[in-house]
């Protein structure tokens, strides 16, 4: 991945309650037009699949058997992040990235985290006490349309919510947000 877009959503799914347990990442890729690419990858995490979590995204180990391991995914794409802002959906992928870097034994490099929840909250104030801003609450409210709990799926939704935002107040992300990313100058 070489391109340069405006930013990237990003959404991973865990095989257990560890964050650094991902079995499954999501990229949305944002350009000038819009989202221009949706990326879906499943990581084998090699550690042990929880049934909760199994019910919450059904990928299961024999999915992810033979599949990347996480730290094959940071080298074909760890450089790529490191140049665009990134958006999540709470701080959930995030950690989880930042764990999942360091249990493979590296340092976890300066991402530019943004969070599509502050964007919604202040392009949609009235759904606080009122469903929400997770992802969920605004597929109904926004008529968006995902499969949640698939990676991509949640990925693509996140940057689309970023992007209605956008839309709807008439200035980018970086005006509506009105500070810098909460994970610039910091560790992934």
């Amino acid at each position: 991945m070489s391109e340069t877009y405006r930013f990237i959503a990003i959404d991973v799914e865990t095989a257990n309650s560890d964050a650094s347990s991902i079995c499954q990442i999501g990229l949305a890729c944002v350009g000038e037009t819009g989202v221009e690419e949706v990326v879906t990858l499943l990581i084998d995490p090699r550690c042990h699949f929880a049934g909760m979590n199994i019910q919450i995204h059904g990928i299961r180990p024999e999915h992810v058997s033979g599949e990347p391991l996480f730290e094959e995914f940071l080298d074909a794409v760890g450089d790529f992040l490191e140049r665009h802002a990134l958006f999540q959906h709470s701080s959930f992928d995030g950690r989880a990235i930042r764990s999942a870097t360091e249990a493979c034994g590296r340092v976890a490099a300066p991402l530019q985290w943004h969070d599509s929840v502050r964007v919604a909250r202040r392009a949609w104030p009235e759904f606080k006490g009122n469903g929400g801003h997770g992802l969920g609450h605004l597929k109904n409210a926004l008529g968006l349309d995902f499969r949640h709990h698939d990676a991509g799926e949640d990925a693509r939704a996140s940057a689309e919510i970023v992007l209605m935002a956008e839309a709807l107040m008439g200035k980018p992300f970086q005006d509506i947000l009105g500070s810098s990313p909460s994970g610039s100058k910091k560790r992934a």
